[in-house]
């Protein structure tokens, strides 16, 4: 199939599955700019309403996603019988790209600084008691290592999820569930109850983000009625940086990766996948084209015992386009709220992303849901940071197209490599696009 057939695809199902939320963008600019030009105390209440209502309904679903995420990715890899073939290289092969991944983020975010542009949007009382609230947090833990290497450790976990603290969880989570994945098949009432909550968890992200276009038109309305139409100006530079560094991962990270870990031809590859991509473009969501994702892979030369266990897990686990969004994201915040980022705070927020993205569901708009994770570590909540979120989920739907799309190819990028170590990919297949069958 022509590449021009692959974006008309990729345009068209974008506008299909996402016509609410560019909908509810554009009505947020119009009714924006109307309100700027006549307030309305009434409207702007309701507005600020179902925006912060929809930035609670984010926070809601961050602690029951990430427990049961955990549990299933590692009891999971646990029991696979492939485990000791694959999993070690696929652990450390995602472990290189995702870091990676941050590495180019947090470098790009430090050297074109996308946030500064949009500090005089912020009140000065806010970002002062945002300063004051983070370097509270940061003077806590310095001076302290030893301390805050216990405190990572919960007395209890049920008070650490009762106070949200996502270190604490998080840590007790991954002891729990290698614990799980070790005891053998006494563990399954267990596991099938967090694959319940998992489903139940994402179903419920699957309504929120069908309420994300009311959510997105308040917050888009409420920043323009509030610094008007020239936010999108401010805006531009942080896309710009995400669309940058996406583009450094696919093009340079990968090929690199596949030159030093394998003999794949890159170009090969992503000719062989190209219909992933789109429909991940598309879809904005990973788990939606992992059926495709596999297809491909499987059909253009990649065997079945690697594809069916390094994609689906992949697909859970291996968010590094996820995780590249969520540190430029929280640097982005830090500097339009006047937050001196230091190298510390840099790995710090880093570190975080990389457990963010590994918890993160492979569906739209995940990837700010559990950006909760990363300011958590900071002292911040989303719901203190609503006009920075009003910026960010001005243009989540673009970005988060984009990101998917690095996810998958990264699932595919790593299965070749571990195809091609293992002796397992067919290279008269994958080399000959003239006998590819069409997937779409």
């Amino acid at each position: 199939m022509k590449l021009h057939m692959h974006v008309l695809i990729a345009l068209g199902l974008g506008i299909k599955r996402n016509w609410h939320i560019f909908f509810g963008l554009i009505a947020g600019v119009i009714v924006g700019i109307f309100l700027q030009a006549h307030q309305n105390p009434i409207i702007m209440g309701l507005l600020t309403v179902i925006g912060q209502l929809f930035i609670r309904l984010i926070q809601m679903i961050v602690i029951p996603l990430v427990i049961s995420a955990i549990v299933i990715g590692i009891t999971s890899v646990g029991d696979n019988k492939q485990l000791g073939k694959f999993g070690s290289k696929m652990i450390i092969y995602y472990g290189i790209i995702t870091v990676a991944a941050v590495t180019i983020g947090a470098v790009l975010a430090l050297v074109f600084k996308p946030g500064l542009g949009a500090a005089h949007y912020i009140a000065q009382g806010t970002a002062a008691n945002i300063q004051h609230t983070v370097a509270s947090t940061i003077h806590a833990q310095q001076g302290q290592l030893l301390q805050m290497f216990l405190n990572l450790v919960p007395k209890n976990p049920l008070d650490a999820i009762a106070h949200g603290d996502m270190v604490q969880i998080i840590v007790f989570t991954l002891i729990f569930a290698v614990a799980l994945a070790k005891v053998g098949d006494v563990n399954r009432p267990l596991v099938s109850f967090f694959e319940s909550v998992f489903a139940a968890t994402m179903k419920v992200t699957d309504w929120i983000m069908y309420l994300a276009a009311p959510g997105v038109f308040a917050l888009t309305a409420l920043a323009v009625s509030s610094f008007g139409a020239d936010i999108f100006i401010c805006i531009s530079k942080y896309l710009m940086v995400l669309a940058l560094g996406f583009s450094i991962q696919l093009f340079v990270v990968y090929p690199l990766f596949l030159k030093v870990f394998s003999k794949v031809p890159v170009l090969m590859l992503y000719a062989a996948i190209a219909e992933a991509m789109m429909v991940a473009f598309g879809t904005a969501s990973s788990s939606a084209t992992l059926p495709l994702t596999i297809a491909c892979c499987e059909k253009r030369g990649i065997s079945h015992k690697v594809s069916s266990f390094v994609l689906p897990l992949g697909a859970t686990l291996n968010m590094d386009g996820t995780a590249l969004l969520q540190v430029v994201a929280v640097i982005f915040l830090m500097q339009a709220y006047g937050v001196p980022v230091s190298l510390l705070m840099v790995v710090q927020i880093a570190l975080l992303a990389i457990v963010a993205s590994s918890t993160s569901a492979g569906i739209p708009g995940a990837g700010l849901i559990t950006i909760a994770l990363v300011l958590n570590n900071l002292g911040l909540s989303p719901e203190q940071l609503v006009a920075g979120f009003a910026f960010l989920f001005t243009i989540e739907r673009v970005t988060d197209m984009m990101r998917t799309l690095i996810n998958v190819t990264s699932d595919a990028v790593v299965a070749a490599a571990i195809a091609d170590n293992e002796n397992e990919i067919n290279y008269d297949l994958l080399t000959n696009p003239a006998a590819y069958n069409e997937i779409i």
